[in-house]
């Protein structure tokens, strides 16, 4: 339904009537937020992104033919309009997630796992995914916490779906032992109090 909705706007759009636009913004101006700030790691320079995208995504709406979810292609915007902003401000990419990755996709032992309170969990969470790259981060981002497909992340950032599937796999591996690590010497920390 949403896709046909965004559609009928972007027709609406495309015919001259420009305060529909609006309507998109309010609709994607959170996800296209996140993702700016996940890329950057800057409030003001992802607000600033963000429009941009908005901006460049307004500019060129007659190049959008309904190939892919409307939101796939504004993410593609997004993400191309962040690694324009991060080499003007020469800066790496990295990535925050702020969900409970372990919960979902970390198997850890439960008297680990039990001698934790979730306060302790996210931190130690959000600690790990920000030792990835920023590429990696952005994976794990829009595969997991925006369950975007492997295609949709494919034509996002332009790498063949098998690619993403394999670094996906890599990614998960790589956080399984940051997440194991992190958790036994929190658990032996606590053990000692």
């Amino acid at each position: 339904m949403k896709n046909t909705d965004d559609q009928h706007i972007i027709d609406l759009v495309k015919k001259g009537h420009i305060q529909s636009y609006s309507i998109l913004v309010d609709r994607y101006k959170n996800m296209i937020y996140s993702l700016c700030f996940k890329m950057i790691k800057n409030k003001e320079e992802a607000e600033e992104a963000a429009q941009d995208s908005f901006i460049k995504a307004f500019k060129n709406i007659d190049k959008f033919k309904n190939e892919s979810k409307f939101s796939t292609w504004l993410y593609k915007v997004a993400y191309n309009t962040c690694l324009d902003s991060l080499k003007k401000i020469n800066k790496t990419q990295h990535v925050e997630l702020v969900e409970s990755y372990a919960s979902n996709h970390y198997k850890r032992e439960d008297s680990i796992a039990g001698f934790l309170a979730d306060d302790l969990q996210e931190q130690i969470i959000q600690n790990c995914l920000s030792q990835l790259p920023g590429d990696e981060n952005l994976i794990i981002t829009l595969f997991y916490f925006e369950e975007l497909s492997i295609e949709e992340i494919s034509e996002i950032i332009n790498l063949k779906p098998n690619n993403i599937k394999v670094k996906l796999h890599r990614i998960r591996k790589k956080l399984a032992l940051l997440l194991k690590d992190k958790l036994e010497s929190n658990y032996e920390y606590l053990r000692k109090l």
